[in-house]
């Protein structure tokens, strides 16, 4: 994908040049988006180029993580998401955001989601990113089958609920499964959907003093119940099932619901799409929280070492506005809009058109999520389907990994906690 950015994976430019701006990032869909806009938009309106280095996802971390670490300067902009906020501008690697926004009365922060803006400001109080998109999670159903089953989805179901529903749809087609989880071993895989019923059920990875709490009751009780669930009334292959493989579920009509991110429902609700207006679109499912839904956004951030961060925050500011959310939606269709952000966008008539069926559900959602406050008690460091500090990578993968093997059934629940509560018990000793 590097081959496809404007100079290729060297960034281009010189750290001198004063009308252009190194720019790194995820090749997803909104991301190559920008770059069929940039040139005959922002470059022609400001005069600054921007070269684009565009890479998948896992390497474009890694290779964030390295540009920002050693302060090469090279790129002036970088996607982040709101895990890497908190520990990046911690480290003294981002540039912070407060002045420019001030200057720039265009920009208008206030439209900006507040939990969007909360999950992008650090510790210190000042802000670090600006969202590009951002979604949250919710439970997703098909409404032809619940209603040939006789049954009505609750607005605001909790995890019984839910579980209970899946029964009674299990096969209600021939091939269909009630509910696709995901089971894929990784952090941002099954402990994306995995944690946030951890948190409604009562649970947490740490105590406020870092006490580890991995085989605690509300944990286990939490990740038995998805296990089972999973295990009884979820996609088959359920251990190597990720995003993915339940969004192509969910469009084949092999599953009657799906909890997930709100993004999802951009394609399932697609022209093309063999499920569009089947779905229907409910909150995030809870047990003692009121609402459970999680937080995430790719954002820009400008590296501390930049010399060209005038021109890092105009293209910023480009990317982020609700201008540059009317450009895609008039160039190439309100559905490919970078939503999550923008609370214009959600009281815009096109847009609400193309997202009649769930744009009110995502930026409830979206509004709702507290990462300083996602369960019962008080938590050591922000997150809601993640743990944010940077050991939660590793941490949160491992204990994945025994996890997806208690899906296979290959060892108890109650093996993989204890076996994870170890490895976060290391964790916490780093921070006690």
């Amino acid at each position: 994908m590097a081959l496809s950015a404007c100079s290729g994976a060297g960034g281009g430019g010189s750290s001198s040049d004063s009308k252009t701006v190194n720019v790194l990032m995820v090749n997803n869909p909104q991301m190559l988006d920008i770059q069929k806009l940039t040139a005959d938009n922002f470059t022609k309106q400001t005069g600054i180029k921007v070269n684009y280095t565009v890479l998948p996802e896992n390497d474009v971390r890694d290779k964030i993580s390295q540009e920002f670490s050693s302060q090469a300067g090279q790129y002036d902009v970088a996607t982040i998401s709101n895990f890497e906020v908190p520990s990046y501008a911690k480290n003294n690697w981002l540039a912070p955001l407060d002045d420019f926004v001030s200057k720039d009365k265009e920009f208008n922060q206030d439209d900006v989601l507040g939990s969007m803006t909360k999950s992008l400001t650090a510790e210190d109080g000042k802000l670090y990113a600006e969202p590009f998109y951002g979604e949250s999670s919710f439970l997703m159903y098909r409404k032809d089958v619940f209603a040939a089953k006789g049954l009505k989805m609750p607005e605001k179901p909790t995890w019984q609920q839910v579980a209970d529903l899946a029964a009674r749809v299990d096969n209600a087609q021939p091939g269909m499964r009630g509910i696709c989880l995901r089971g894929l071993p990784g952090w941002g895989e099954v402990f994306a959907p995995l944690t946030t019923v951890v948190n409604t059920f009562g649970g947490t990875w740490f105590e406020k003093d870092w006490t580890p709490k991995v085989n605690a009751p509300e944990f286990q009780q939490a990740t038995q119940f998805y296990v089972d669930l999973v295990r009884k009334h979820g996609e088959s292959g359920a251990p190597q099932a990720g995003f993915t493989e339940c969004l192509n579920n969910m469009q084949q009509s092999k599953t009657a619901m799906w909890y997930d991110a709100t993004s999802a429902a951009g394609s399932l609700e697609a022209k093309d799409s063999p499920v569009a207006g089947k779905l229907g679109y409910v909150e995030a499912p809870v047990v003692k929280t009121k609402s459970s839904g999680w937080l995430y956004t790719w954002a820009w951030a400008i590296q501390k070492a930049s010399k060209r961060q005038d021109n890092a925050w105009k293209f910023m500011s480009w990317a982020s506005s609700a201008k540059y959310e009317d450009l895609v939606g008039s160039k190439i269709g309100w559905a490919n809009v970078p939503a999550g952000k923008r609370q214009s966008l959600y009281d815009n008539p096109e847009y609400q058109k193309a997202a009649a069926s769930f744009y009110k559900v995502t930026d409830e959602a979206i509004s709702n999520a507290d990462p300083e406050n996602p369960g019962v008690q008080a938590r050591p460091a922000p997150g809601i389907q993640f743990v944010g500090i940077p050991e939660f990578t590793d941490l949160g993968t491992q204990v994945s990994q025994e996890v997806s093997a208690a899906i296979a059934g290959r060892q108890t629940v109650q093996q993989a906690l204890d076996k994870g509560q170890d490895l976060a018990q290391k964790v916490a000793d780093k921070y006690k």
